[in-house]
């Protein structure tokens, strides 16, 4: 079968013919119609230092798919030869006291597919049952090939109760504006993303009902005082990994505020602690999905409604895949989608 591996110790990601994976008895096996090219695919492309800590010099790559299941394992319940999934990118150990009381998502022993075990960038892809997610009619397999993103985006989005609440997103990346659709759809009242990249904001502006806010042309303030906003931000999405917009965030939210961190900074970097003490701010830090309570709601959310297929800016063969990775790594606004079939 055609992969792309991370062949070398080197930057790139390289096409080969790897033979197709055998599943345990508590396998499927699924043959990978679309991927999502996610940012930690570009960390991998580009051989960072946490990628050459953390991959094995060839490893198929990828983790955000959809398919069709073509084979399962002897002791494999309820799934069916035939239907399209998609699944869960993390593969827990189930030893720890979390996966025991049903918190997967908190296991320790976690390992990710395509970044620890052989991932979906190819034609067929081994994954656990357990992490198998069978896809709705009303959900075909773009959408199906982006929910490992849009999860985080949801994860994110209802870390904290935002009916009716004002909401800050700093980050107007994939994640960030479909974490913005998500705090729209759920009910939040003023929905502000900043970024300072003028296109990833306008397609903000195009895939959610959000007030799109150019920090470095803008003030966050004067934006406040147009919305009727008095004190300031109930809730922070913080997506973008940068210091300067978190200690921004700080700055605007209301007393007692709260914060969802995804965004991963590059390295660390000084913070003032002070401000989360004497104004009372709760931080929470975000990691993938709630397994698998985020998955339930996001495909509740998408078959009632909520759209991020615009999110999807571009549509390739998995053949072209050079072309593909050269985009998203040059900071390509939205997601790319390959097709394998």
């Amino acid at each position: 079968m055609k992969a792309l591996v991370k062949a070398k110790s080197e930057p790139g990601i390289w096409m080969e013919d790897r033979p197709v994976p055998e599943i345990g008895p508590e396998d499927v096996l699924v043959k990978v119609h679309k991927t999502g090219i996610c940012g930690t695919d570009i960390h991998i492309y580009k051989w960072d230092d946490w990628a050459r800590k953390t991959v094995p010099v060839g490893l198929t790559t990828g983790h955000e798919y959809s398919g069709e299941i073509v084979e399962i394992g002897a002791d494999v319940r309820n799934l069916q030869v035939g239907q399209r999934v998609s699944g869960e990118g993390h593969v827990v150990g189930m030893k720890s006291r979390a996966s025991r009381a049903g918190k997967f998502h908190l296991d320790p022993d976690t390992k990710g597919i395509g970044v620890n075990l052989p991932g979906a960038f190819a034609e067929y892809v081994k994954i656990p049952a357990f992490n198998i997610v069978p896809l709705p009619d009303a959900i075909d397999d773009e959408l199906g090939a982006i929910l490992d993103p849009l999860g985080n985006a949801v994860h994110t989005a209802l870390a904290f109760d935002i009916v009716g609440e004002d909401v800050l997103i700093t980050g107007a990346g994939p994640i960030g504006i479909m974490g913005a659709a998500v705090a729209r759809h759920v009910g939040a009242r003023h929905v502000v993303i900043t970024d300072m990249n003028p296109e990833r904001l306008k397609l903000a502006a195009e895939v959610a009902d959000v007030v799109p806010v150019n920090i470095r042309e803008q003030n966050l303030r004067d934006v406040m005082g147009k919305l009727g906003m008095k004190e300031g931000f109930d809730v922070g999405l913080e997506m973008s990994g940068a210091p300067a917009a978190l200690d921004q965030m700080i700055d605007h939210l209301v007393m007692g505020g709260r914060v969802a961190l995804l965004g991963v900074p590059a390295q660390s970097f000084e913070f003032d602690l002070g401000k989360i003490v004497f104004r009372m701010i709760t931080l929470r830090g975000i990691y993938g999905r709630e397994m698998f309570e985020t998955w339930h709601k996001m495909l509740a959310m998408l078959e009632s409604g909520l759209d991020v297929r615009k999110v999807i800016t571009r549509r390739m063969k998995a053949d072209d895949y050079a072309e593909a990775f050269k985009l998203a790594a040059g900071g390509e606004k939205g997601k790319i989608v390959l097709e394998w079939t």
